[in-house]
């Protein structure tokens, strides 16, 4: 199976915010109509264009410049024509959370993939194990004794091994093995498992922490200094299945702490480890195809061993109004520009009952709201009128089809006006959308719509 063709892909009954009459066309044959902003119903979310393509361009100009792979985590957007575009920037492949996550990259054809999660149900199981056969690189998590145990019990004895790398967790955290001596037990499995080949170590930082408060960083630094003590240690103790390693944390919050505790870290492992020679290994499949070239996927280090470390940053596409503007290591204070929210909502003020209360007309079946209500922006007549700035307004409370506006009792606002929203948190604000419009200018009063993007949550 492979995704269709977007461009032909038919519009189909009940998108949501796209024109009446648009089921029994395709998606070019409606792009070609010259839609805007107003040719939508609200509410609506769109993408901005022009800030994606900066943002990618901003972490994969970040990548090279301090040696670092990265495998963008795809289930921010579980949008291949993304994965994609991100991938021609640079990316090593992309990340997924799950196996139907890792199907849809099956389908969509991606070379490379990395599941950042154990895989313990049989049919994921075989579905990596299927990809690896089709050349596919797959790597995934595990972090138990019990987990090693069921991957070698469903996997097929007469097809190839599978590729999984070691997951260092921490006491308050999330998955992971507890610990350094733990993770090391779980790797000595793994490595004396024939139908596994250990090729790293994995981790997740983000759960140690929410802000960039001096008690949060130190306790992402600590993980991260466990995360590389352990590889170096199973780099000396030879229990790595493959010359070509691999060592990986990084979300969209700490990834600059991440480069800079993983920094040199390639010396350290080869200095001190060598790698269990596997026929048909990943690292020999690796090596024919260049990898780790300058400028490629951030493999350092000489003699047996080579580690990449690679980063899994997945929300810096899209970027947002709120948490992750509070958080980023590439803020707007970044030299040159940092990242740049490229996701907004426009909704229209259903009612104003109260002098101080408007209602709009999305809720939380449209909008992002776990990581932080939405934040007015700006308001106007309708698409194409003036906007203004909303001073003093706030979001105070949401509905499954409403939003709750607090305004100053003088602020002109008035039912029909259209309201620019910013949000919170990408991963739950697109899946809430199937077909979402792509535009020119998020500052325009009536934004051309350039693309859809077809997601697949």
């Amino acid at each position: 199976m492979t995704l269709e063709n977007l461009d032909a892909l038919r519009v189909g009954p009940a998108q949501k915010s796209l024109p009446e009459g648009s089921a029994e066309l395709t998606v070019r044959e409606l792009l070609d109509r010259g839609l805007h902003l107003s040719d939508l119903t609200t509410p609506v979310l769109a993408l901005t264009g022009p800030a994606m393509e900066a943002n990618i361009a901003l972490l994969a100009q970040y990548c090279a410049r301090h040696g670092a792979a990265l495998a963008p985590h795809g289930k921010t957007t579980m949008a291949p024509d993304l994965w994609r575009q991100q991938i021609e920037a640079g990316a090593w492949g992309v990340t997924v959370a799950n196996p139907a996550q890792l199907a849809v990259a099956r389908a969509a054809g991606i070379a490379r993939v990395q599941l950042a999660n154990c895989l313990v149900d049989p049919h994921g199981i075989a579905l990596a194990q299927a990809m690896t056969a089709d050349g596919v690189e797959v790597l995934s998590w595990v972090d138990d004794l019990a987990a090693v145990s069921r991957l070698a019990q469903h996997l097929a004895a007469d097809g190839p091994a599978l590729d999984v790398l070691v997951e260092l967790g921490a006491a308050g955290g999330r998955t992971g093995a507890r610990g350094i001596d733990a993770a090391r037990e779980v790797a000595a499995a793994v490595h004396a498992s024939p139908r596994l080949r250990l090729r790293g170590v994995a981790g997740y930082e983000g759960a140690l922490a929410h802000d960039r408060s001096p008690e949060g960083l130190a306790a992402v630094g600590a993980y991260l200094e466990d995360m590389r003590a352990l590889l170096v240690r199973l780099a000396a103790e030879g229990l790595l299945d493959a010359e070509d390693v691999v060592l990986t944390a990084g979300g969209s919050a700490y990834f600059d702490l991440v480069v800079d505790r993983f920094a040199g870290v390639g010396e350290e492992v080869a200095a001190g480890g060598t790698a269990r020679a596997v026929d048909g290994s990943a690292s020999g499949d690796a090596a024919t195809r260049g990898d780790g070239e300058a400028g490629g996927d951030g493999a350092t280090g000489g003699g047996s061993l080579r580690t990449t470390v690679m980063l899994r940053s997945g929300a810096y596409i899209v970027h947002d109004d709120g948490f992750y503007r509070g958080i980023t290591p590439l803020g707007s204070s970044t030299e040159g520009g940092g990242l740049i929210p490229a996701m907004h909502a426009w909704v229209r003020v259903l009612s104003r009952p109260e002098p101080t209360l408007a209602l709009l007309d999305g809720g939380k079946r449209d909008l992002s709201f776990d990581e932080g209500l939405p934040e007015p922006q700006r308001a106007m007549p309708g698409f194409g009128a003036a906007s203004r700035s909303l001073e003093g307004a706030r979001a105070t409370a949401m509905n499954d089809q409403h939003t709750f506006l607090e305004i100053p009792a003088d602020d002109p606002l008035a039912v029909g006006d259209v309201v620019r929203l910013g949000l919170s948190h990408p991963c739950t604000a697109l899946d809430k959308w199937r077909l979402i419009p792509v535009i020119d200018d998020a500052e325009a009063a009536d934004p051309a719509v350039t693309a859809l993007i077809r997601t697949y949550f």
